[in-house]
Formats: C-alpha cells, sequence, structure tokens
C-alpha cells in the first residue's frame, strides 16, 4: 500500500482541515512553532496555548480493529487492560506507522483526534478520554506537528461526528 489513507486519495492538508472546521461554523485558532514529537518537548508551548493538551495513542488489537486513543498529556494509560475499556477483542499494541498514514493521514509525533477526516473507510475507532473533556479547549495537531489548534471540547466531538465517525468518551487513563 502507499502512503495514502483510504480510496488512494493523498491526505487531507492543513488548509482542508481549517475548511472543513469553517464549514462546521466551528471557531479554531492555530499557533505555528517548531515540530515536536513527544509531549515532552511540547511543554514548552503551555504558557502559550491555554486549555486542556492531548496525547494520542494509535493501537490495535490482534483482530487488526484499530483504535485512537485522545488523551490528557499527562494521563496514563494502561495498554494492559485499556482493551476491557474500548472493546477491543484482545490487548492492544501500537499500530504500524503505514497503517496510520493510511487511515489517520499522518507520521508518527503527529497522531491527533483530527486524524479521523482522513478515515474516510471507518477503519478507526476514537476514543475521548472523558478527562480531556473537562477542558472547555482541547489543542491538538493539525495533521502535522509543527502547529498546534485549539477548539472547544464541545466542538472537537461535532468534528468528530460530521466525519463520520462515532466519538467514544470512556475512562480510559489511570
Amino acid at each position: 500500500m502507499t502512503d495514502m489513507p483510504a480510496a488512494g486519495l493523498p491526505p487531507k492538508t492543513q488548509e482542508d482541515l481549517f475548511q472543513f472546521l469553517d464549514s462546521l461554523g466551528i471557531p479554531h485558532t492555530t499557533k505555528r512553532h517548531e515540530p515536536v514529537f513527544t509531549v515532552a518537548e511540547s511543554v514548552a508551548l503551555r504558557d502559550e496555548i491555554p486549555g486542556g493538551h492531548t496525547k494520542n495513542l494509535f493501537v490495535k488489537d490482534k483482530k487488526d480493529n484499530y483504535f485512537l486513543l485522545t488523551v490528557e498529556e499527562h494521563a496514563t494509560v494502561d495498554l494492559k487492560t485499556v482493551h476491557t475499556i474500548i472493546g477491543a477483542a484482545s490487548k492492544v499494541s501500537f499500530g504500524k506507522p503505514e497503517k496510520l498514514m493510511e487511515y489517520l493521514g499522518v507520521i508518527p509525533g503527529a497522531v491527533t483526534a483530527f486524524g479521523v477526516i482522513n478515515d474516510m473507510g471507518g477503519n478507526v475507532r476514537i476514543i475521548i478520554d472523558e478527562d480531556l473533556m473537562k477542558d472547555e479547549i482541547v489543542n491538538c495537531h493539525p495533521l502535522s506537528n509543527d502547529a498546534t489548534t485549539s477548539i472547544a471540547s464541545k466542538d472537537l466531538m461535532r468534528f468528530i461526528e460530521a466525519t463520520g465517525h462515532e466519538p467514544l468518551v470512556l475512562k480510559v487513563t489511570a
């Protein structure tokens, strides 16, 4: 398979994402910054970008069911037990970068809830941690890790639903 999402289409761009949010009437702001690949690298941006910051885990079970877990950046997810909460068929492991690109149109280090805009085939189940939803504003990478987009948590749910996904809000963190 090539580095392209479903049906051989190229992954959506930041501009595509912003146009989609605009078409839904969802306010959003984006701050450009140096690429960050880990939560630790992104901590320096906290003073400049208020709200809840996310950590995203792209995982799969033994039956090749894929899940995107979007949690608060400092939260701990127990990969040995989370399958019982999210409805996976077995314990989960991290999905391969090729599947991440194919389904969500992003590279490792840029994983984001916004990636579901590329999952036309509905291959990935998105799980939002309920603790993250307590934040009024949620911050996610806009399909690349050189920017952070701020959006109201309720609007993040609207966005996910508008992509044809049903977000599950579950307590997945310790």
